[in-house]
């Protein structure tokens, strides 16, 4: 290495096993824009440009992750490179003289072009920023970034530093903010972990997995040349619903992440017509024995398998408690690298473990504040990301709970995504409405719904019609959507 390329460089060390995944899916398949995440916030306010870049640039600075770039092609192992300097870009666009149907339409161009671009991971950062001025006090700034450097939890605690750094900047104030902990030190933490311990526990943990739950029930078959290769839809649940579903786990002492990846299993069992399920959940990775680990920037988060009994006869609640206990226990083992994890089940090498993945956004809540001539008010947010797996289920919590879906439309269809929306609504309102019934009890029909279906089954109304009274009893899913 020559000496003014080694005098831009800060430091060099190896990948995290989680980043060692996304970026051997990010290269497999470039052109799918796997593991890009894009952040759209609507703020109110006027934005003082000058102070918004400063802030950002001093954050390229305060953060090393923010500096790194990637190699793998002329090196025994991928590496990642912490670079001395690096500027974060901003674009700024003015559309105030555009109507709001007109804004609209080119908000959603300029964000798929943006995700379109996707990064050069060997070139820092993998972060870049947009303002759109919409109106005189009105603007859309867009965060876009790859999860090679960012996890969710990162990437709002990145533009909460942003907003700091940039208030205090506004009022000719120095940075408020602490120093931060380079993101070397949860590699230095992570190599000491003891993986077999972590080895015993997944080999007891899933030892009765023989395969992946099959999700072929819910397939609509060969779709020839989708405009998208990914896509999502999302419903918001009504604030009643929400306060009730909220209700109904702190009188219980359950999490939403606990009611939320139990609909999936109830669900998939469903689909699946077994009476265990397996599939994956995102967990944070934030050691609670790492000091300070809440407010580091990088990317912690791991995927990791969740093996649940969903046998009908358990009552509900008893069986969502054993979830969150078993939740509880595998926290110990958040750091398990999953393509060891997936070694050490019975699966066959070569395939997957799972092929759904439920994640329950649970990030630093972002505080804009309108205090001054240059405050700025959040007014909402949206985010969007692929994985490579073939569903991605969001929780999206607040006043009113957002669920979402992502999915690769090569396999599955819109109205088979909506219709599993709608059925995680159902069984949301079914556990409100009597958390004291059993797993059997819980229909995915509703009542209208499910007298159709029996007169269906009983008339034998279509001669191709496959509905099965045991299956009708159980609430199960039909690709008829009666």
């Amino acid at each position: 290495m020559n000496t003014a390329v080694h005098n831009t460089i800060q430091d060099i060390y190896e990948l995290t096993p989680i980043q060692k995944g996304i970026l051997f899916h990010s290269l497999y398949a470039p052109e799918v824009g796997l593991y890009l995440m894009q952040t759209g916030y609507t703020v109110r306010g006027h934005l003082n440009r000058l102070a918004f870049e400063r802030a950002l640039q001093h954050l390229a600075q305060r953060h090393t992750i923010l500096r790194t770039s990637f190699h793998w092609e002329e090196a025994d192992k991928p590496l990642q490179v912490v670079h001395r300097q690096a500027t974060i870009p901003l674009e700024y666009q003015d559309w105030r003289d555009l109507s709001e149907t007109e804004q609209a339409a080119r908000l959603q161009m300029v964000l798929k072009c943006d995700r379109e671009r996707g990064f050069d991971f060997s070139q820092p950062p993998l972060l870049r920023m947009t303002i759109i001025r919409l109106a005189d006090q009105d603007y859309e700034i867009i965060q876009t970034e790859h999860h090679l450097i960012l996890d969710g939890w990162s990437g709002a605690l990145v533009m909460g530093e942003v907003i700091q750094l940039y208030q205090a900047f506004c009022q000719g104030q120095d940075s408020p903010l602490l120093p931060s902990i380079p993101f070397k030190t949860y590699l230095s933490w992570l190599r000491k972990q003891d993986l077999s311990k972590a080895e015993r526990y997944w080999r007891q943990a899933l030892q009765p997995i023989k395969a992946s739950t099959p999700i072929v029930a819910l397939e609509s078959g060969s779709i020839p040349n989708p405009t998208e290769r990914y896509d999502e839809q999302q419903i918001k649940l009504s604030a009643t619903l929400t306060a009730d579903l909220q209700a109904l786990a702190r009188q219980h002492q359950l999490t939403l992440n606990t009611l939320f990846q139990g609909t999936w299993a109830l669900l998939l069992s469903r689909y699946s017509g077994q009476d265990s399920v397996i599939f994956g959940c995102c967990v944070s990775g934030r050691p609670v024995d790492l000091p300070g680990v809440e407010s580091m920037v990088g990317v912690f988060i791991n995927t990791l398998p969740v093996y649940v009994d969903v046998r009908s006869d358990q009552p509900l609640l008893p069986w969502l408690k054993r979830l969150q206990a078993q939740q509880v226990e595998m926290r110990q083992y958040e750091y398990s690298p999953l393509v060891d994890v997936q070694g050490w089940s019975p699966v066959s090498h070569g395939n997957s473990l799972f092929e759904s993945i439920v994640v329950f956004e649970n990030y630093p809540i972002l505080q804009m504040s309108k205090q001054g001539k240059d405050g700025l008010e959040l007014q909402k947010s949206t985010v969007f990301y692929k994985t490579n797996y073939p569903l991605t289920l969001v929780g999206y919590p607040g006043s009113e709970l957002v669920l979402g879906i992502s999915y690769d439309c090569r396999r599955f269809d819109a109205a088979t995504i909506g219709e599993i929306l709608n059925h995680f609504e159902r069984v949301f309102q079914l556990m409100i409405a009597n958390p004291d019934m059993q797993l059997q009890d819980i229909s995915l029909f509703t009542p209208v719904e499910q007298n159709l279906a029996h007169w269906l089954y009983q008339n034998a109304a279509f001669d191709d019609c496959w509905l099965q009274e045991d299956t009708l009893h159980a609430g199960g899913y039909a690709h008829e959507h009666f």
